[in-house]
């Protein structure tokens, strides 16, 4: 499974143990508790995730996990390259999962997202999740999460 975008910048595709140390980058860049390596071939093998890759010019520049169940799909962890940040590659990454949930049969999408992430929270809102809830101190440094769920 590969899409290549329409501005010819962009191919999505699922990601492979070979795009760990790239994708490992990236995640520590972008979280104070990064994910470990194990975290993402838990992703890569387990039957009802699928993790996608954003791939520029052969280099990755952002990463989804999905895993969809019944009518539930989760986005477990995005992110996207610091410098490639604010050019739509989580944007594409997020509307690319959405089909592949509406595939799946998935009736909705849910996702946690700290609340002090404002770009996040914008893209998010923009996309359509609405927010359903918190988990108060959540995230490491006491910050809240905050619950979002899109309907598909």
């Amino acid at each position: 499974m590969s899409r290549m975008l329409p501005s010819g910048e962009h191919t999505l595709r699922v990601m492979r143990e070979s795009d760990l140390d790239a994708v490992l980058v990236i995640e520590q860049a972008s979280f104070s508790s990064p994910w470990k390596r194990d975290h993402f071939i838990h992703e890569i093998t387990a039957p009802h995730s699928t993790p996608l890759v954003a791939e520029c010019s052969g280099a990755i520049s952002g990463y989804l996990c999905l895993t969809a169940l019944f009518e539930e799909a989760q986005i477990l962890d995005i992110a996207v390259l610091p410098e490639q940040r604010g050019r739509g590659v989580a944007r594409l990454l997020l509307e690319y999962a959405f089909s592949l949930a509406r595939e799946k049969g998935a009736e909705f999408v849910s996702l946690e997202v700290r609340e002090t992430n404002e770009a996040a929270l914008y893209l998010y809102e923009r996309l359509g999740f609405l927010r359903t809830g918190r988990r108060t101190r959540y995230y490491e440094a006491m910050n809240d999460a905050v619950l979002m769920e899109k309907i598909l």
